[in-house]
C-alpha cells in the first residue's frame, strides 16, 4: 500500500514538471479565489440564517460589510496562494505591489465602511418626516456633511498610501514636494474653489446657517434646501425647480433663513378698507377664523391699522403657523375670508372713492386711489339746498 502511495505521488510530480508554470500559477490562483467567494458565501448565508428579521441593524451592518469581507477574503486566499507558487523573482515583485494595493485599498474601504455605518446608526434615532423636525434636521446635516468631508479624506489617504508603494512613484513625489515652486503654487490656484468649497462644508457643519429643509431665500428665489453635497447646495424653489448654489455662497453672502431656530412662522395679511371700517368686528372675525382653522398653531392671532393714506386705512394681521407652507396657507385662508366678510355685513368699508357737492350745486370728484372703485352719489343729492 506505501508502496503504491509512492508511486502515485512520484507520477504526479513528473506530470507537474511537465505541466508549464504559467498553467499551475493561472490555476492555483483560480482556487483560491474561488474558495475565497465560496467562503464569503458560506459567511454570509449562515449570519443571514442566524440574525434573520429579528436584528434590522444588524443585518444592516452586514450589508454594508458584504464589500470588504468579499475583498478581504480574496486578498488573504491571493497571499497565500502566491507562497506556494513558483512565480519567479519579477512576477513575485508585480504580484506582491497588486497585493499591497489591494491590502491598502481594502483598508480604505473598511474605514469608509465604517463612517458609513457610524453614521447610519447614529441618525436612526432622528426622524424629518415630522412636524417638529428642527433638532432632527440639525444633527442630519451635521452628519451628512462631516461624512462626505472624511469620505474624500479617506479617499485621498486611500490613493496617496497606494501610489507611495511603487518606488518609481514616491521618488516623483518627493521630488515635487521638495521643488514645488511655480508647479505646486499652479495647482494650488487650480485647487482652490474645491478646497474653498470644502472648507465651507465643513463650516456649515459646524455652525449650521443652513440644514436640510430649511426655507431659505436665495437670490430672490423662495424655496427649501434639498440636498447639501461636498461642494454645491440644491434649492428645491416653490414652482419646483432647482437653484443650485456652491457651499462658499452661503459663508461669503447673505440670505434669510425663514427657519433658523424653529419651523414656526409668522405670517402678515395686508387689507385696505374705508375709515368707517369696524376695527373691533373684523378683530373678533379674524379670532374665528383662525380657531376654526386647522393651520393656525395657537400663537399669533393680531389685526392692527399698520397705516393711514389718504383715501383708506391700512389693517395688517399677523398670525402664526407651524412651517411656511402652512403659513401662506393659513395667510390666504385669513385675508379670503376677511374679505368675505366685509363685503357680505360691511360693503360701505371696503375702498371707494368719495364726490363732494359744491356750494353751486356742482359736483366735484376726489381722486381714487390706484385700485379703487369710485361709489356714484345719489341723483337726488343735487338737489340737497345748501
Amino acid at each position: 500500500m506505501i508502496e503504491m502511495l509512492q508511486g502515485g505521488y512520484s507520477a504526479a510530480t513528473e506530470i507537474l514538471h511537465l505541466v508549464p508554470n504559467w498553467l499551475i500559477i493561472t490555476a492555483l490562483l483560480s482556487v483560491s479565489m474561488i474558495a475565497a467567494l465560496l467562503v464569503h458565501a458560506l459567511i454570509v448565508g449562515l449570519m443571514r440564517r442566524t440574525f434573520g428579521a429579528r436584528h434590522p441593524r444588524l443585518r444592516t451592518l452586514l450589508t454594508n460589510s458584504k464589500g470588504p469581507l468579499r475583498l478581504g477574503l480574496i486578498v488573504l486566499a491571493m497571499s497565500l496562494a502566491v507562497r506556494v507558487t513558483p512565480l519567479s523573482e519579477a512576477t513575485a515583485t508585480i504580484v506582491g505591489n497588486v497585493l499591497n494595493v489591494a491590502f491598502i485599498a481594502l483598508l480604505g474601504w473598511i474605514a469608509a465602511t465604517a463612517v458609513q455605518i457610524s453614521s447610519q446608526v447614529y441618525l436612526l434615532r432622528f426622524r424629518l418626516d415630522t412636524e417638529d423636525n428642527l433638532l432632527a434636521r440639525k444633527h442630519v446635516t451635521q452628519v451628512r456633511i462631516l461624512k462626505r468631508a472624511v469620505d474624500v479624506l479617506i479617499f485621498v489617504m486611500t490613493l496617496a498610501a497606494a501610489l507611495m508603494t511603487f518606488d518609481q512613484v514616491r521618488q516623483y513625489g518627493v521630488s515635487l514636494f521638495a521643488s514645488a515652486g511655480v508647479a505646486g503654487l499652479a495647482i494650488g490656484l487650480a485647487a482652490r474653489p474645491l478646497l474653498s468649497n470644502l472648507i465651507a462644508g465643513i463650516q456649515i457643519a459646524t455652525a449650521q446657517p443652513i440644514r436640510l429643509d430649511d426655507v431659505v431665500v436665495v437670490e430672490s428665489e423662495w424655496g427649501t434646501i434639498e440636498e447639501i453635497t461636498t461642494t454645491y447646495v440644491v434649492i428645491k424653489l416653490w414652482d419646483w425647480r432647482r437653484l443650485v448654489v456652491p457651499l462658499s455662497y452661503f459663508i461669503e453672502k447673505p440670505f434669510q433663513n425663514w427657519t433658523r431656530e424653529t419651523s414656526a412662522l409668522i405670517g402678515s395679511v395686508f387689507l385696505y378698507v374705508d375709515y368707517t371700517a369696524p376695527i373691533d368686528k373684523l378683530r373678533d372675525r379674524l379670532n374665528e377664523i383662525v380657531r376654526a382653522s386647522g393651520l393656525w398653531d395657537g400663537q399669533v392671532a393680531v389685526l392692527q391699522v399698520s397705516d393711514a393714506k389718504d383715501s383708506t386705512m391700512e389693517l395688517r394681521a399677523l398670525v402664526s403657523a407651524r412651517s411656511a407652507p402652512t403659513s401662506w396657507d393659513l395667510r390666504c385662508e385669513v385675508r379670503e375670508q376677511l374679505i368675505t366678510y366685509l363685503r357680505e355685513h360691511y360693503p360701505d368699508a371696503l375702498p371707494h372713492s368719495r364726490q363732494l357737492l359744491s356750494a353751486e350745486g356742482g359736483r366735484g370728484t376726489v381722486a381714487a386711489s390706484p385700485g379703487l372703485v369710485p361709489r356714484q352719489m345719489p341723483e337726488d343729492a343735487e338737489k340737497v339746498s345748501h
